[in-house]
């Protein structure tokens, strides 16, 4: 069975797209509004059309326009993307239902449509934060489903932690998986793996210091990883970080033996290292999402911290991948069609 090629809407640095590359999907067009997550994701997506561009000023025409020349009418796509989730996260204790971001879902979904009368959209993956679901979403969470069912799809909710996919981070989010077809939809299941040994310690243990962020700074002069540097140290917490105190969100620190909590930061909020001296470096933060070493993030430090924040961690991505192609195959039973897929692939 050939694969469907991929679009990616709202796709950051591209841990999901990362995840999708690896499982053996193709990916054609990237679209972001952030200049310097396209930039990352052009150094490290060689060859894929990757577009700098606000989606809400975009709209489905632009979306179209930039795959005319990439995909030929009819072609078998996949559509994968998480929303900006600002709006609906439980993080953000300001959030409210009228918030403009909430509409970026239904953005994403005009986009299929769109896709739909041009392609052959053969699945669609939606990603965000827990807090969609709550209760004071819950109209934009129905509309959103509904959505879905308006374009024929059969889609289905699910709620994975990034823990039991090889991740050393307790990063919970909602998974939209949608398929043509109810045997897809139903087929669809990631393989969870043990979290046997998912701790800090295995994650960034042993690595050297990195250079403290200063002005006129140089990526040539970070030291190990171009991404691994961070702010220079200059509270008084750091200098005695045994009476610090533990807990607070502007100084949470990590523990050795334990999974990180959620990477995601807010400015002067990166979690402090296992030996209180000092914040995450980006790479340390990157190694705690499961990112590559080959992987580079580009911008200021202040991009960097938000693209690692927002990404997909890869291999949750790449199980999400590999368990979409089982639905895909799932479709193909008995004509001939199916291809064998193990977890090692």
């Amino acid at each position: 069975m050939s694969l469907p090629r991929v679009v990616s809407l709202f796709s950051g640095a591209g841990g999901l797209d990362l995840g999708y590359q690896e499982a053996g999907f193709s990916l054609v067009l990237a679209v972001d509004r952030s200049e310097w997550a396209i930039k990352t994701h052009r150094r490290n997506f060689v060859g894929i059309t990757s577009i700098a561009a606000d989606l809400m000023e975009l709209q489905p025409e632009g979306v179209i326009d930039a795959l005319a020349d990439v995909l030929t009418d009819g072609e078998a796509i996949g559509v994968i993307g998480g929303p900006p989730c600002q709006g609906f996260s439980r993080a953000n204790p300001a959030a409210l239902a009228s918030d403009p971001r909430n509409q970026l879902p239904i953005l994403y979904l005009e986009i299929v449509e769109a896709l739909q009368a041009k392609y052959d959209v053969q699945f669609v993956l939606f990603e965000n934060v827990l807090g969609i679901k709550d209760v004071k979403h819950e109209i934009a969470f129905s509309a959103i489903l509904s959505k879905f069912k308006d374009l024929g799809f059969n889609e289905r909710v699910d709620e994975y932690c990034a823990l039991d996919f090889g991740v050393p981070q307790n990063r919970n989010r909602v998974i939209i998986s949608a398929f043509k077809t109810a045997e897809a939809e139903a087929a669809f299941a990631p393989t969870k793996l043990p979290r046997d040994g998912l701790d800090v310690r295995a994650a960034i243990g042993g690595l050297p210091e990195p250079t403290f962020f200063a002005r006129g700074l140089s990526p040539t002069d970070i030291s190990f990883h171009p991404n691994h540097w961070t702010m220079r140290p200059v509270s008084a917490r750091f200098r005695n970080p045994e009476r610090a105190p533990k807990g607070a969100r502007s100084f949470r620190r990590l523990a050795w033996d334990r999974p990180s909590p959620t990477v995601a930061y807010g400015h002067r909020e990166i979690h402090v290292h296992p030996q209180g001296h000092r914040r995450l470096s980006i790479y340390e933060a990157m190694r705690l999402q499961g990112f590559p070493t080959s992987f580079v993030l580009e911008g200021p430090l202040s991009a960097q911290v938000e693209q690692v924040s927002n990404a997909v961690p890869p291999p949750l991505a790449q199980a999400l991948a590999r368990a979409t192609i089982r639905a895909l195959e799932s479709k193909s039973a008995g004509t001939g069609e199916a291809r064998e897929l193990s977890d090692e692939e």
